[in-house]
C-alpha cells in the first residue's frame, strides 16, 4: 500500500514547555539505533535524517511554534510562497519576474515549487552570513570590533565548504 505524502500543519500543544523533557531525552548526533515504537509495540528503525527531523519538529513545538511538513515537490501559489518567505505577494512577484526564483505559469496564475522557494531562502541565509562575516572582518581590521580567541561562535556554511 502506497501512502501519498500530504502537506500537514501541526500546532503546538497548549503547554509547549512540557515537551522540553522529551526533547532532552532525545540526544542529537548518534542515531545508529533510533527507532519509532508504535502503539502496538512494533518497532521501525529510523534513518538518521528522519530522527533528526523529528527532533527538529519536537524542538519547534516545544518553543510554541507550528510546523508544516510538506513534500518538496509541492507547488505553491504566490500567496503561499510569499507567506513562507515572510514577504508581501507583490515582493514575491518581483522576485519571480527578476529570475531570483523560478516559476511556472501553466495558465493565468504563477506556480512556484516549494524546493525553489526553500533554495532561495537558503541562498539568502548564506548571503547574510557572508555579509556579516565581511562586516566583522572589516571591523576587526579597523580595530572597531575585538573578539576574544576563546569566544565560541558558529557560522552558516557558505556553500563553498564540503559537508563533513
Amino acid at each position: 500500500m502506497t501512502i501519498a505524502p500530504l502537506e500537514r500543519t501541526v500546532f503546538p500543544p497548549a503547554n509547549p514547555e512540557r515537551l522540553s523533557g522529551a526533547l532532552a531525552a532525545l540526544p542529537s548526533g548518534s542515531t545508529e539505533r533510533a527507532a519509532l515504537v508504535g502503539p502496538d509495540g512494533s518497532r521501525v528503525k529510523l534513518p538518521p535524517e528522519v530522527y533528526e527531523m523529528l527532533r527538529d519538529v519536537l524542538a519547534a513545538l516545544s518553543q510554541g511554534l507550528a510546523i508544516t511538513v510538506a513534500p518538496t515537490r509541492t507547488v505553491l501559489t504566490t500567496s503561499q510562497a510569499a507567506h513562507l518567505l515572510g514577504v508581501s505577494r507583490p515582493t514575491l512577484v518581483r522576485l519571480l519576474e527578476s529570475g531570483e526564483i523560478p516559476f511556472e505559469k501553466p495558465a493565468r496564475h504563477r506556480r512556484v515549487r516549494l524546493a525553489d522557494v526553500l533554495a532561495y531562502q537558503e541562498r539568502g541565509k548564506r548571503a547574510r552570513a557572508a555579509a556579516l562575516d565581511e562586516m566583522v572582518r572589516v571591523s576587526e581590521e579597523a580595530g572597531l570590533y575585538d573578539l576574544a580567541d576563546d569566544v565560541p561562535f558558529e557560522r552558516l556554511p557558505t556553500g563553498d565548504e564540503k559537508d563533513s
